[in-house]
């Protein structure tokens, strides 16, 4: 039986239209002229019997139904070009979609992979590089992440522990902290607010700045700390170079953090055995270091 659907070209015409709020943006990202896309969107509300934006100066904003129709179009043409990419990488061989944060991939992930692919040279493994906020939206295989206890209950029940994680206070070597932990600056990340709280309850300890500022990336926190802007907390394995060539310090040294880093596996299909592979060479290589 042949599905009652609309042409997949007018829910793509729809959907960017929706998202740019113009007929126009939508035509130069969809590579098609302005009268065609307003020709899929009137054919498509036709279909529908039912107007899908309204007027709003000079652009289109939607109404409540195409709001309602946006929501759906657009969760099934991400959930499309997942399984699109999946499909390609699979045709060119057994591959692994891994989602991290950048400053683990860019500190840690990519100089230990070279081990990884001596293993398991069959394997194509590709990185999307995310905010901690973000990163669960990607569609990976596999979700990399220290603060996973914060992730919905459903992605903590499936979480796979791969290793011990370790913060501490790094800083400049001259950087001064007082007796009582008072620095000028303390420095945070955007999407990970409740580290250094956490870190105080480990420690019994705490580190008051005068003034905060955060970013929204650990490798930025880092830079921060490496020009003497403040004092950054972050996991071990990230500084080991900075620490062993001394551009940074840390003074109150590295407590561990109880959960650990997890592997997430994703929900919507089974683990391959590309992604096992890649879970048992992680725990290996992260207590090796």
């Amino acid at each position: 039986m042949a599905r009652a659907l609309p042409p997949l070209s007018a829910l793509k015409a729809f959907e960017a239209t929706a998202r740019l709020g113009s007929v126009t943006r939508a035509a130069a990202e969809l590579g098609r002229t302005h009268g065609a896309v307003s020709r899929q969107i009137r054919g498509l509300q036709e279909h529908l019997g039912a107007a899908l934006f309204d007027k709003a100066g000079t652009g289109l904003a939607l109404n409540a139904q195409g709001e309602a129709l946006r929501a759906v179009v657009a969760d099934a043409l991400d959930r499309l070009e997942q399984g699109w990419l999946r499909a390609r990488d699979e045709a060119a061989g057994p591959s692994l979609h891994v989602a991290c944060s950048a400053t683990f991939a860019m500190r840690w992930l990519v100089a230990h992979l070279p081990s990884f692919y001596r293993a398991h040279p069959q394997v194509k493994v590709r990185l999307s590089m995310t905010s901690a906020r973000e990163m669960r939206r990607e569609g990976a295989d596999l979700v990399l992440a220290w603060d996973w206890m914060s992730f919905p209950a459903e992605d903590q029940a499936r979480a796979i522990r791969v290793a011990e994680v370790a913060f501490g206070p790094v800083c400049a070597s001259r950087y001064a902290i007082g007796p009582d932990g008072e620095v000028a600056c303390r420095i945070a990340h955007d999407f990970t607010t409740t580290a250094w709280d956490h870190w105080s309850a480990r420690t019994g300890r705490t580190i008051a700045g005068a003034r905060e500022i955060s970013f929204p990336h650990t490798h930025l926190c880092i830079e921060a700390a490496l020009s003497g802007l403040g004092v950054a907390l972050v996991e071990s394995r990230l500084v080991a170079a900075e620490l062993a060539n001394g551009r940074l310090h840390a003074p109150m040294g590295f407590v561990p953090f109880e959960h650990g880093m997890a592997a997430i596996p994703n929900g919507e299909r089974p683990m391959s055995g590309s992604a096992t592979a890649f879970v048992d060479w992680l725990k290996a290589e992260l207590v090796a270091g």
